[in-house]
This record gives C-alpha cells, structure tokens and sequence, in this order.
C-alpha cells in the first residue's frame, strides 16, 4: 500500500486551521567585553563521537560549546556546556547534570535566553537536536538531511560521553531532561524511552499529545519547511538578528520522521508508539518527577495547553505524581510573559523550574 502523504497545499491549509508547537529560537546575546577564558576540560573522541578539533567557542566563564562528528548523523553538531561556578574549585566534588532539548528551529545556543539554566547546583547540557529532527531516529535515512539518528546520537553517545569526560552524578536521581516545544516532546519522550538514565524530566509548552491533529501537523511543518505559518505567529528572530525566521533545513518527505500520520489501517503505528501522553508510555514516568508548563494565549500555546492537559488527566488516573503550572496569559508567571509561545515566557518558568529541580537533587544526596 502506497503510503499516504500530507502535501504541502495541505499542511498549509492545516496551519491556517491553526496548528504547531512554533519555532523556539532566542536571541542572540548581546555582545559584550570579552569574559575570561574559563578552565575547558579535555574532550577525547569516545562512544562513537569524533570531537572536532580547534572548533571550541567560549561563550563566558564556564560557558563553551564543543563540536562533534558521528555516523548517526549528517555534518558537524554542536553540545553546549555550562559548569556550575564551583566546579574548578572543588575537583572532587561531582555534580547533577541536566539536559536542555531546544525547540524546532532552534540551536544550542537558545539556552542563553534562559539564565536560570546556567546554575551553580548543577551542569547543563545543549545537546544539537536539529531544526527539525524532533529527537527521533528517522524512518527515513535518505532524504537531504542524510543521516537522521537524533535519539541515538543523544541516549546513547552524548549522555555517556558527558559521564567520561565531566564529574557528573551519573545515577538516575540526579539526571533530569527539560525541553520546551519541540524540545518539550523530546524531554518526555526521553524521560520515557530511558527512564534508568532520567529521574526527573519537564516540558515547556510541549508538542506533547501526538493524538492531536494539530500536534502532528506541526511535525509535518517542519518536514516541509513551511516557515511562513509559523514565522508569523512565532516572533522569533535568528541568531544573526536580522528577524527573519531562518527556517527548517531542506524539504523532506512528510513520512520521514515518524511515516505517516494518517489513522489509516494503522499506518500512523510510529506516531502512536512514541506518543508521550499515550497512558503505556505514560506508565514509565511512575518514578520520575514530572513538570509541564504551558500558557494558553496564542494561536500556539492553546494547542500544548490543551495536550499538556490531556497528559495531567492520564496520570492522574495512573495515580502518578505531576506538576502542571498552566500560566494562562503569564501575569501569574512573569510581567514579561504574554501566554504565548516565546521566551519572555520560558525564561520566567525556568527560573520558577530550576530552584525546584536543585531541590529535588539536593534530597536525593
């Protein structure tokens, strides 16, 4: 059976009826006096990574990225690094680590626009999780973005290479996965795939309900790099500060990351296998610490507002424990935030999420 395809007219079309979890790019941070180089620990090739040498920047004291190659993915991917401040200071000490998914769109430098996840209680990670690979082994490794193995390149090679070469607390209990839109699915995807490696996990204004059309039709955006809808709703702007959304990489077919998402004599069995509110996946977070945060006030955030509902509900009836912080239109959250998909609203949650998170590592010591 030929399968069945979204074409672009129809995404299109889609989008108008209003869908997508939006692009989640930052801004640039303003340039400033040159920082003194902080201590950059040494990074040796390992777990199928290849570091690339003489491509390190240095962003600010304990703040670098480092970039890499591997044979799960196409080109040169960065991992952004930001060390607590004590961490040359106390060789012996080891420390929390968590990871930060970024949303579609976006880069591993989107974490400067959330401060709050540069803590002195803990590392964070900015893996590269692509402008639209959705944190996904693709089911297709032959399109224009070539090689296509997000989930691997994550759970499997960055998560150990980190443990080699950072003193980090490698138990489940002082690991945690955030991410927000695009990144929000992957943190509770992940979260769910490998709970042996996460004990806590939370998810901004998440693509978290793959039962929902409009979810779906945000993936298949990205796959046809239908930048318009979402520029206009977004308000992002590049990393180059031109404002103009920079895209989603080259067209792909609309089956490549997760085939196709058509409920059609179960041609859509990926999305459903890998669907975060699905109660069988659900079920895998019953020792996790889960937070969600949504608003509800743009064309974007009333889609995850209503997934990030739908996941409470379920586990709930699962008798799991969750924190779900709907802000509505961000009074609540931040005089800065709108409700809307951005991050005048990320930033703000971060800084509520982050103290909490510090906390929940602090009791497990």
């Amino acid at each position: 059976m030929t399968p069945l395809r979204l074409t672009a007219f129809g995404a299109a079309l889609a989008l108008a009826a209003l869908t997508a979890t939006g692009t989640a790019r930052a801004d640039a941070p303003t340039a400033g006096s040159a920082p003194s180089a902080p201590a950059i620990p040494s990074f040796a090739d390992s777990h199928g990574l290849t570091v690339v040498r003489d491509a390190t920047e240095v962003h600010g004291s304990g703040d670098f990225t480092i970039t890499v190659t591997t044979k799960q993915l196409s080109g040169r991917h960065k991992i952004r690094i930001l060390l607590p401040g004590g961490y040359d200071a106390h060789p012996d000490r080891r420390w929390p680590v968590t990871y930060f998914l970024h949303g579609g769109g976006g880069t591993v430098d989107d974490v400067a626009a959330a401060p709050a996840l540069h803590s002195d209680s803990m590392i964070t990670v900015v893996p590269d999780g692509g402008l639209k690979g959705w944190y996904a082994d693709w089911l297709m490794q032959n399109t224009a973005e070539g090689a296509a193995n997000w989930e691997t390149f994550h759970l499997t090679q960055v998560v150990p290479f980190i443990d080699e070469h950072l003193r980090t607390r490698t138990d489940r209990a002082h690991r945690a996965v955030v991410g927000l839109s695009m990144g929000g699915y992957g943190s509770l995807h992940y979260a769910q795939a490998r709970p042996d490696l996460f004990g806590q996990v939370a998810a901004l204004s998440g693509g978290i309900d793959f039962g929902m059309a409009q979810i779906r039709a945000a993936v298949l955006a990205t796959e046809l790099n239908l930048v318009g809808a979402w520029c206009a709703v977004s308000g992002s702007t590049s990393t180059s500060g031109s404002g103009k959304c920079t895209g989603y990489g080259p067209y792909v077919d609309s089956d490549a990351i997760f085939g196709s998402p058509y409920p059609v004599l179960d041609a859509d069995r990926v999305w459903k296998a890998v669907d975060p509110a699905a109660p069988v996946n659900l079920a895998k977070l019953a020792r996790t610490g889960i937070t969600l945060y949504t608003g509800n006030n743009d064309i974007i955030d009333i889609h995850t507002a209503a997934a990030s509902k739908t996941v409470k509900e379920r586990l709930d009836k699962l008798s799991i424990p969750i924190r779900l912080v709907n802000y509505g239109v961000g009074a609540s959250l931040s005089p800065n935030c709108d409700g809307g998909h951005n991050y005048g609203c990320w930033a703000p949650a971060f800084a509520d999420y982050v103290p909490r998170l510090e906390a929940a590592f602090a009791a497990t010591d």
